[in-house]
Order: structure tokens, then sequence, then C-alpha cells
């Protein structure tokens, strides 16, 4: 009876969230904008300097900015619009908003954009809620008199199969000394993958720069871990004919370089698809204007969004598990 319960509660929950995403894209209708799908999606996956609640509703950013000429400018991203929430074509500073970028007025000129966006701050969400979770879960294991209960009991069932069954299965004796990593990794992902699941939240984890850098950490801890017998393996491969290892070495860099590559892009494929095809379903409401083809499409969102919650584990998961094997293939020893 108590799953039935909770498992309504969730059903429920998923409906208001759905419920609150087709209320925010009505609103473009009821304001007499011609609905545009492709613009619609990419407004939703892309990074932003406002946070967008609903159609007209939108919390202005930071923009922090960096250039030769005039220094650091820091300055709200409302400087860039008028009353109706149009951007000014002569910007402000120097700078214009353009379909979600910053562009400046001036060609050629040099910059460094620091600026806090929707995926900044969605960033600094996901980094907070982990210290917050993992800090309550750090006291109950502090008291080991104590049976884990509450948020503790919820993760350590987690934290436990991620030791177990990927760091240590795929590392072996040394386990240890990266399972920290491999914790961080997989609740920041997971995490990020729910939170982006939420109406008006950011796609942080569909964004190429965010799974570029995870990817990169995990390039650099594989190959300062590695071992001479790792090393070895990549520029003198053994047990092959002297002249096949001129071959061989090219194939063993590219190699070493498409590991990184091959983790980021798994992961942003994988996230920005998911949230490609819901707001696509949502978007077919608008464009038949159909209450049937907009039940249809509801029912079809909640499943989905079901199917992501599943997705946003594996993901997790298997972005572990193969920074766990390239870690334990750069640290085994020579057999």
């Amino acid at each position: 009876m108590l799953s039935i319960k909770y498992l309504r509660s969730s059903f429920l929950l998923l409906l208001i969230f759905v419920s609150s995403t087709f209320l925010s894209f009505s609103a473009d209708k009821e304001n007499g904008d011609k609905f545009d799908m492709g613009e619609m999606i990419m407004h939703h996956i892309l990074d932003d300097y406002q946070y967008e609640i609903v159609h007209g509703l939108s919390i202005p950013l930071p923009i922090i900015i960096y250039s030769e000429n005039d220094g650091m400018m820091i300055f709200s991203s409302s400087r860039l619009f008028d009353e109706n929430h149009v951007p000014l074509e002569e910007g402000y500073n120097g700078f214009k908003y353009d379909h979600g970028k910053l562009k400046p007025l001036e060609s050629g000129m040099s910059y460094f954009d620091l600026s806090i966006t929707k995926n900044v701050i969605f960033l600094i969400l996901t980094s907070s809620l982990m210290i917050i979770v993992f800090l309550s879960v750090a006291r109950g294991y502090a008291n080991k008199k104590t049976i884990p209960k509450g948020i503790q009991a919820l993760f350590e069932p987690i934290i436990v199969l991620i030791r177990d069954d990927i760091v240590k299965k795929n590392i072996g004796s040394q386990y240890e000394k990266y399972l920290p990593y491999m914790l961080t990794l997989f609740f920041f992902i997971l995490f990020g993958n729910i939170l982006g699941l939420l109406p008006a939240a950011a796609n942080l984890t569909g964004n190429i720069a965010i799974t570029l850098t995870l990817a990169v950490f995990t390039f650099l801890l594989t190959n300062f871990s590695g071992n001479r017998h790792y090393w070895k393996h990549i520029f003198w491969t053994p047990g092959i004919p002297f002249v096949m290892r001129f071959l061989i070495l090219p194939i063993e860099i590219i190699g070493l370089l498409t590991k990184p590559i091959s983790l980021s892009i798994r992961l942003f494929a994988a996230i920005t698809a998911g949230h490609i095809v819901i707001l696509s379903f949502i978007g077919f409401t608008f464009i038949f204007q159909s209450y049937f083809v907009g039940v249809v499409s509801a029912i079809f969102v909640v499943g989905l969004n079901l199917i992501e919650l599943l997705v946003a584990g594996i993901q997790a998961y298997v972005f572990t598990l193969f920074s766990s094997i390239y870690i334990g293939m750069a640290t085994e020893d020579a057999h």
C-alpha cells in the first residue's frame, strides 16, 4: 500500500510539472505570438543570460565582461532589453543580446565573457544541493552507533553500489584513492540530470562544455595515474614486430584522445535528445491546436519523463563506469 501511495504521489507530481510546462508555452499563444517549435526547443536547451520561468517572466542575470579597452564591466542583463522585453538594437556598454548570445557591437573586439548564465546558476544549485545532502549523510556516519535512517538510508545503497560494483571491480586494490572522485562524478551527473527535467530548468548536463569538462577531469586523472606499463603499451606496444610499432603508435594516441570525446558526447547527446523529444511532444499541441492531440501529448510527456528519470541514472552510471575502466587500465600491473 505504501508503494502505491508513493507511485500515485509521483505521478501527480509529474502531471503538475507537465501542466506547468504546457501553461508556459500556452502563454505565447495567448499573447498572439506565432509558435515556432524549432525556436522553442533551442531556446529551452541552450544557455541564456536570463532565467525565464514562464513567457514574460524572466529573472535577469549578472553579465560580467572583461575587455582590453574597458576593463571589467558588470551589469544586469535587463539593460539589454526594453520595457516589452525586446532586445535593444543599440545594446548596452558595447554589447547586444542576439538569440541567447552576447555579441559585441564593435567587430573584432577582444573580450572574456565571465557572465553568470542560466547554466551557471544550475551548476551552483547542483553543487550546493550535493554539499547539503552529503554533509547530512556524513553527519549520520559520524555517529556509528545509530542505524542509518532518512537521507543516509536512501543514499547508502547507492554509494555501496558505486564502490563495489564499479570502482572496486574495475580499479582494483587502489580503488579507495579514486572513490571520492567517482562518487562526486556520479552524483553530480545524477543530480544535474534530474534537476534538468524540472519545468524551466537549465539543460546543464546537456551542455557540451559541462560534459567535456567532466571528461577532461577523467582524462587528466587517468593519464597522471598511468604507470610504466600503461605508457609502454601506448608508445612501445610489446609483443608485436618492430615495424608494426610505428603503425600502432598513431592508433594508440588517437584512442587516447577519443576517450574523453566519447565520454562527453555520449552524455551530452543522450540528455539533449531526451529534452528535444519531450519538447517536441509539447509543441505538437500548439501546432495542431487540438484537445485530443494535447491529451495524447501530455500522456506521452509523462511517460517520457519517467523514462528520462531512468536515463538520468543510467547515464550517471555509464559515465562513472567508463571513467573507472580507463583509470583501471592505466593503473593495472603488467601481466
